[in-house]
């Protein structure tokens, strides 16, 4: 097991990686060298040998990488070679989206409660899952060892749902409120941003349009 620290650039980058080869196992694709993955992918041959070449020797020289190992090592390296428990806060319509794509697609995130503050909507299942008042929120995620909580609740109540989250033992967040989260060094936290993406495609709008004088 590698302990040593990995750039965030590169932890970025394994998805793509493993997007790509997952797409060359449905064409039947069986070795690829790096010079053929750059192609595909966009990066160098170059830094694809160097980010692989972080956690070990995946591939031959002159043979290339084999489609299916390859695949396997990188859902090993990003932690998807297990499941994981997971909670939903806030079941408003970004709530029931993520739902609905870990629940359709199966990718190992399996969503054992859903958690709302609205009345109206607590007792209501989406997918066979029964959505819970948040109040019980931090003994429901102790008590079933919950291992990820999805916040889709507003900037107001974000802060104290990840305190909660964290008080019932969580290792991971992915917080899709429009706020900062403070949460122990021990706790993985990955926001999603979505102005900030629709800002940084404005910027390159803008961009293109100055550079093709439009």
């Amino acid at each position: 097991m590698h302990h040593h620290k990995v750039s965030n650039a590169i932890i970025r980058r394994l998805p793509r990686y493993r997007r790509y080869l997952g797409y060359l196992q449905t064409k039947g694709i069986k070795k690829i060298s790096s010079s053929e993955l750059s192609e595909l992918i966009g990066y160098t041959a170059s830094q694809i040998r160097q980010d692989l070449n972080t956690f070990g020797e995946f591939g031959q020289q002159g043979y290339g990488y084999e489609v299916d190992n390859l695949y396997k090592e990188i859902n090993r390296i990003l932690g998807l070679d297990r499941e994981y428990k997971t909670v939903v806060i806030g079941v408003g319509n970004l709530g029931q989206a993520i739902t609905n794509y870990t629940y359709y697609y199966k990718i190992g995130f399996n969503i054992m409660g859903l958690f709302d503050a609205n009345p109206d909507i607590i007792g209501k299942k989406f997918n066979d899952v029964e959505v819970m008042d948040v109040a019980n929120l931090e003994e429901y995620v102790r008590n079933e060892n919950i291992d990820i909580g999805v916040i889709c609740v507003n900037r107001e109540s974000a802060q104290s749902v990840a305190d909660s989250l964290v008080a019932g033992g969580v290792k991971g967040i992915w917080n899709f409120a429009p706020i900062d989260l403070e949460v122990p060094d021990k706790v993985a936290l990955e926001s999603v941003h979505l102005s900030d993406s629709l800002h940084a495609l404005s910027f390159m709008i803008k961009s293109k349009a100055e550079e093709y004088g439009e």
